[in-house]
């Protein structure tokens, strides 16, 4: 498995079928669409050939499709947001359906009719809502006002005046003091609320001023009253316009209801939007002219026959001038992308080396290598029977009952995997939701655990230390011989090779001195090392023109050492995380066990269940990212350098829906 091999083509047809290929285009999803513009062709060539009054101007209108769009989700969000506040769902169950599908139940004019009376029943009820609003205010206004007898714009006084209003209720007291000094003033309490209390007052007009200044030390909030009846009659009038709204609200909602039977058709016109706008994105990489239309694209080598088969069903052979070349090495380096072509048990991981960074086009995938590895490690520190029996059952129900988005599906793929050796090594450290397996069945003595996270620590230490040296080991392999590939003998000696030779040299002299008690592994071990290093102090000796600077940098390089000590280092955490999710889990049954029998059995069960979700989470989690910690920092630092632009063919947005790629007709 390995990059996948990408070729250039180009497709020459009459300017009326550019629409018809570019569908099929968008329907197979294997071709990156090239821009013309931008590509190895000369521009001068451009220039004395296709003249801008040659190309062809466009008949789609983007920015009246992109404002569709918007309606088309406004009008999905408001009818979601309505249906939540009626208590029901809105939305459609994820599909598999072809891009021809969506083309054809696609009708422009229906959408548009719809989105019409969608948004014209969301402003009546938007109006309803604000009449509403001010109803409720007047009513609750009205409310105060209910014992004044009179209308106060109606009242005809010869030398007096009335003035209604409301003062703060901690004002009120002095308010009232200061009034009983005025024999002019005749004051009466129409409502008191909780902050506020509403006075009528009535005094001789030659004592108005006076009155006004009162009023003002005391901020007095004189009324507007805006109505020609009583406060009583207003009040009732208003609640009956406050009746007739929420029937008036009743009806509108009641139509938008009829909608829910549309919104289907409205998700897969949000989706056929989408397609449409991308595909005429793509027409700004073209060359379009009155007469034809020039099209080139990247697609990867095993494609080709399908593509050939559905452009030809859609264009016949002898209007559609194809041709396919091989990348050029100015291409390779600037413009083609790269897709990764992995099997089955492989492509979930590729998420990984996606996340750190694609390889170059002519670079090694290192996802087949880095799979087995973080497989091993990630089961390692997860480490519980009970938890890879979750992940397995979890993944299988997702997989088999649900339409996933792909992305989705693949981060479910990748849980799915993991899940086995999570029970495995579940089975090594005899673990079950942290309990550990009995020593014997029915009289039978089990061999589990066969390393004890307790008493076998220094052991799984070791392991954890060994297979890091294992990986580091892989990942300089590959480099040198990726090296070699390239006819970089030297560099493979010194950056790998040579490094490995060193790394095993100390390996078999510590395991003479130390496991095997030899002088014969001693010895053999410190003459591999020491040829080892001085490979590594040569090489650069022999590269550079000065030989000083040569020793200097060999050295240098040599010193590197450590960097291999820390990477080995860090393996430990393997052991470390398998260790402590176990403990973590047995100490949450522990908690539980000391329960008192009742507690035990009732309360006790629901917090077996949260504390092992979430031991269960942080160590998928610590999994997760320590595990690709491991592969980024000390096996991807050996061999890969990545860089790579992610192949990125025509296709659709997928929002609601999983496009069925085209496939190649019998």
């Amino acid at each position: 498995m390995a990059v996948n091999k990408m070729e250039k083509v180009t497709l020459i047809a009459a300017a009326e079928k550019e629409e018809a290929i570019l569908q099929s285009i968008q329907g197979l999803q294997t071709v990156e669409i090239k821009d013309f513009y931008h590509s190895s062709v000369d521009q001068a060539y451009l220039d004395s050939y296709f003249a801008v009054s040659q190309v062809s101007g466009k008949a789609f209108d983007k920015k009246y499709y992109e404002e569709l769009l918007l309606r088309i989700q406004d009008a999905l969000l408001f009818m979601a947001h309505f249906a939540s506040k009626e208590g029901k769902k809105i939305g459609i169950k994820r599909q598999v359906q072809t891009l021809d599908f969506l083309e054809n139940s696609f009708n422009r004019e229906q959408i548009v009719t719809y989105l019409n009376e969608i948004e014209s029943l969301k402003k009546r009820l938007n109006d309803v809502e604000n009449q509403r609003k001010k109803l409720l205010a007047d009513e609750d206004w009205l409310a105060r006002w209910q014992s004044l007898d009179v209308v106060p714009q109606e009242v005809t006084l010869n030398d007096a005046s009335l003035v209604s209003g409301s003062l703060n209720v901690a004002n009120n007291q002095e308010f009232l003091n200061e009034l009983a000094q005025l024999p002019f003033v005749y004051a009466e309490e129409i409502y008191q609320s909780t902050n506020h209390v509403y006075y009528s007052l009535i005094f001789l007009k030659k004592n108005e001023e006076m009155i006004n200044v009162l009023l003002s030390k005391f901020s007095f909030d004189k009324m507007n009253y805006p109505y020609d009846v009583l406060p009583t009659e207003a009040y009732e009038q208003t609640k009956k316009e406050l009746a007739s709204l929420v029937e008036e609200e009743k009806q509108i909602k009641k139509a938008l209801a009829a909608y829910r039977e549309h919104q289907e058709e409205l998700y897969f016109a949000e989706e056929m939007v989408y397609a449409l706008i991308y595909r005429e994105e793509a027409k700004n990489h073209l060359l379009n002219t009155d007469y034809f239309s020039l099209i080139q694209g990247w697609i990867p080598e095993d494609e080709k026959l399908s593509f050939q088969e559905s452009l030809y069903d859609t264009v016949p052979k002898s209007e559609l001038y194809m041709v396919f070349e091989q990348p050029t090495s100015e291409e390779i380096q600037k413009d083609i992308p790269v897709k990764l072509k992995n099997n089955k048990l492989v492509a979930p991981f590729e998420m990984l080396t996606e996340m750190y960074s694609l390889p170059q086009y002519e670079e090694i995938d290192p996802t087949p290598i880095m799979t087995p590895f973080y497989m091993v490690f990630f089961g390692m520190m997860v480490a519980d029977l009970g938890y890879g029996l979750l992940m397995l059952i979890g993944t299988l129900i997702a997989r088999k009952t649900m339409i996933l988005p792909r992305g989705m599906k693949r981060f479910v793929d990748f849980f799915f995997i993991l899940s086995f050796p999570t029970i495995i090594w579940g089975f090594i450290y005899g673990s079950f939701f942290g309990a550990t397996f009995p020593e014997s069945l029915f009289g039978i003595n089990l061999p589990f655990p066969i390393l004890s996270t307790t008493e076998d620590v220094n052991t799984i230490l070791l392991l954890s230390v060994a297979f890091g040296f294992i990986q580091l080991m892989t990942g300089l392999m590959v480099n040198g011989i990726e090296l070699t590939k390239r006819k970089q003998y030297l560099e493979s000696i010194g950056s790998s090779f040579a490094w490995q030779g060193l790394l095993i040299g100390i390996l078999v002299a510590v395991l003479g001195t130390i496991v095997l008690k030899n002088n014969g592994f001693l010895m053999t071990g410190a003459v591999i090392a020491v040829i080892s290093a001085l490979s590594i102090v040569a090489v650069p000796v022999i590269q550079s023109k000065s030989k000083a600077k040569g020793i200097a940098k060999g050295l240098y390089e040599l010193y590197n050492l450590t960097g291999y000590i820390g990477d080995l280092v860090s393996y430990t955490r393997l052991m470390a995380l398998g260790i402590s999710g176990g403990s973590i889990a047995a100490a949450f049954n522990m908690l539980v066990e000391f329960m008192p029998p009742v507690a035990r059995f009732t309360v006790g069960i629901l917090l077996i269940i949260a504390l092992h979700a979430l031991n269960l989470f942080l160590s998928l989690l610590s999994a997760y990212v320590h595990g690709a910690r491991l592969q980024y920092v000390e096996f991807f630092g050996k061999f890969y350098t990545g860089g790579g632009r992610a192949f990125q063919p025509l296709k659709t947005e997928e929002k609601y829906l999983n496009i069925e790629k085209m496939k190649m007709k019998k």
